[in-house]
């Protein structure tokens, strides 16, 4: 009898094992048919980056100070600018390489301007790598029906001059240290060289 213990170690793990495919059998299948139906993505969630424009005039927020493009760890926002005649940057090009992009949101938080974001949108795969460099007309497009509100910047105030700031500020006047001299040679000390 003792050659028929492994077959029934063998017949109980058996069992065990589909404990876990009979539990799962008659509940409900959780399968999302996908073109049709879509996940609900979470508020806060990074996809795909784009520009954004004023909604009144079109013009985009850029101001091609790039620092989004210094602020990006893996380098995927390239940027071209000149100096115009009122000496204020002008954009030429703005490029998002998304096939290197982390989608870490540091660009979001370097610009100032509200100009570039990440949205929920994540429905860009394609099989030609670079078309997934999108151009800044692109950008543009993709940032068209995205909802922002402008953040509200206010200048730093001033602090007031006070009595304390003002005597921290002067300089206290230091009495002049007494000169002392120190005799460098032997002869000058009485001692014999």
């Amino acid at each position: 009898m003792a050659y028929n213990l492994p077959v029934f170690r063998g017949i109980l793990n058996l069992l065990i094992g589909l404990q876990v495919t009979l539990r799962h059998l008659f509940s409900h299948a959780v399968t999302l048919q996908y073109p049709t139906e879509r996940w609900t993505m979470p508020e806060r969630s990074r996809g795909v980056v784009v520009l954004l424009s004023n909604k009144e005039t079109g013009e985009l927020n850029c101001t091609a100070c790039i620092l989004c493009a210094k602020a990006c760890p893996c380098a995927a926002i390239m940027i071209e600018r000149h100096r115009g005649d009122d000496k204020k940057w002008k954009i030429d090009s703005f490029s998002v390489d998304n096939s290197i992009c982390c989608y870490c949101g540091l660009c979001e938080e370097a610009c100032n301007f509200d100009a570039i974001k990440l949205t929920p949108k994540y429905e860009f795969s394609t099989y030609d790598k670079p078309s997934l460099t999108y151009d800044m007309h692109r950008l543009q497009e993709l940032g068209r029906d995205v909802a922002y509100t402008p953040r509200v910047r206010k200048a730093a105030a001033a602090p007031a001059a006070t009595a304390t700031t003002e005597a921290a500020l002067t300089p206290t006047p230091t009495a002049p240290k007494p000169a002392t001299e120190t005799p460098t040679n032997p002869s000058e000390k009485g001692e014999s060289a």
